[in-house]
Formats: structure tokens, C-alpha cells, sequence
């Protein structure tokens, strides 16, 4: 197993480090690696697991699904979030996982919770605030699906995952990030159907604010496509990971 000492998201400018004791606590926590290829589920719908989960490396999703098939994506997950979370407050999971591209994650022992908020305040703070900051991801998209039109929508979530992108190190050296969701992907996170998503994505081409091609997304003027969206949000500080 990687130890926790090299992981590589600790290098990022946008993580937030633990103290050498903080960082050797945690290292101890880690019992195992995990590897899912594309499109496999990590964790299945009303499951309950041993252990929740860091995302290590690749892309994944949270979603939730009615009997016939249907799907909505609460939220697209990136190298450093926290997968399984709500399973182990809540017994078994409200939702499922499933892996975007082929993904790596570090798995820490389901009991470590206790003993984090009892031994560790400063940590155990850190894990209330990823916590908060998915749930503020999530807010974002449902203001999206509830009140923006169908242009405003895929305006606000090109921005939020390119963003998303950059700060978790995947922005490459001609600008553009990863983007491996597919248009049906894009149609259960906004709510839309497929040839709307196709129909609105072809504006957004046309009128030079995005290149998506190749599975990799370049914005040309981040500030237009947020006027677009009305999507200001604030910049997140640095955030911690486990």
C-alpha cells in the first residue's frame, strides 16, 4: 500500500497538511487499497461496508436510482473526497458509488470515527468540514436543477468541475482538464434529457466558450461562462484530506 507520508495529493497547493504526529495517526488508520475499473459499483445502494474510503486516484460519482432504472447524480467525486462517509454515520448507505474512470482508493477502518473525535479535535474538525463542503457541492447542483434554465445549468457544471479539476492537480499544460462524463452522465446530474443535453452543449461549443473533445474539457473565458451560469460562488480555502 501507498503510505499515507507519499501520498501524492499532499503535494497539491490546495491541501491543507497535517502535523508529522497528525499524519502518523492517520497512516495507522489505513487498512487497505482498493481498485475499481470504469463503471464498476463501489458501493452499492443501501450497502453497508467495513470502511469508508479517501479517493485516491480517477473519478467517480454518488447517485441514487427509483426501482425503474431512472438516476439522478447528486454529485461528482475527485481525488481527495471522501467516499462511504454517510454509510458509516448512518449504518448503511443512503446511496451508491460508482467509479467514472478506473479508480484507486485508500480505505481506513470504520471505527476510527470515535477515537478521531475523542483523541484528535483538530482532525475530526477538518473531517465535519469535507463533510460540509460535499454537501455545499451538492446544494449548488440542486439550486442548478430547481431554478437555472437548461443553458445556465451545463454553463454552472462545466465551471464547477473544471474548478474542481484545477485544484485537484488535473489541469494539464494546454489548459484543458479530464472530462470523462459522458452526455447521459451529464443528463441524470442537471436533470435534462439526452438531446436536450446534446442541443445545449452545441451552444456552448458554438458560441466559443468550451472545447470538449477526446475526453477533455478547455473553457476559453472562465468569467463568461460564469456570467452565463449567474455562478459566483466563493473560493473554498484549503481544505484538508484523510
Amino acid at each position: 500500500m501507498l503510505p499515507c507520508e507519499a501520498c501524492p495529493l499532499r503535494s497539491l497547493p490546495d491541501i491543507r497538511d497535517f502535523t508529522p504526529d497528525q499524519l502518523a495517526w492517520i497512516s495507522r488508520q489505513k487498512r487497505t487499497e482498493l481498485r475499481h475499473a470504469a463503471g464498476e459499483t463501489i458501493i452499492p445502494e443501501g450497502s453497508k461496508d467495513e470502511r469508508f474510503y479517501t479517493l485516491l486516484r480517477g473519478w467517480a460519482f454518488r447517485y441514487k436510482s427509483l426501482p425503474d432504472g431512472r438516476r439522478q447524480i447528486l454529485n461528482i467525486l475527485l481525488p481527495g473526497d471522501l467516499v462511504g462517509l454517510q454509510a458509516e454515520l448512518m449504518g448503511a448507505s443512503p446511496h451508491g458509488i460508482e467509479a467514472l474512470t478506473d479508480v484507486s482508493l485508500c480505505g481506513f477502518r470504520r471505527d476510527m470515527m470515535w477515537e478521531l473525535f475523542r483523541d484528535h479535535p483538530p482532525m475530526a474538525l477538518d473531517l465535519t468540514w469535507l463533510a460540509a463542503h460535499g454537501e455545499r457541492l451538492t446544494d449548488d447542483v440542486l439550486m442548478s436543477v430547481g431554478q437555472r434554465s437548461g443553458l445556465e445549468r451545463m454553463a454552472m457544471l462545466l465551471v464547477h468541475i473544471f474548478r474542481r479539476a484545477v485544484s485537484s492537480g488535473l489541469k494539464r499544460a494546454d489548459g484543458a482538464v479530464p472530462f470523462p462524463l459522458t452526455q447521459q452522465h451529464i443528463a441524470d446530474v442537471l436533470g435534462l434529457s439526452a438531446v436536450h443535453t446534446n442541443r445545449v452543449l452545441q451552444v456552448l461549443r458554438k458560441q466559443g466558450l468550451i472545447t470538449l473533445k477526446e475526453g477533455a474539457l478547455a473553457i476559453g473565458d472562465v468569467r463568461a461562462l460564469r456570467r452565463v451560469a449567474e455562478y459566483w460562488e466563493q473560493p473554498a480555502p484549503a481544505r484538508p484530506i484523510l
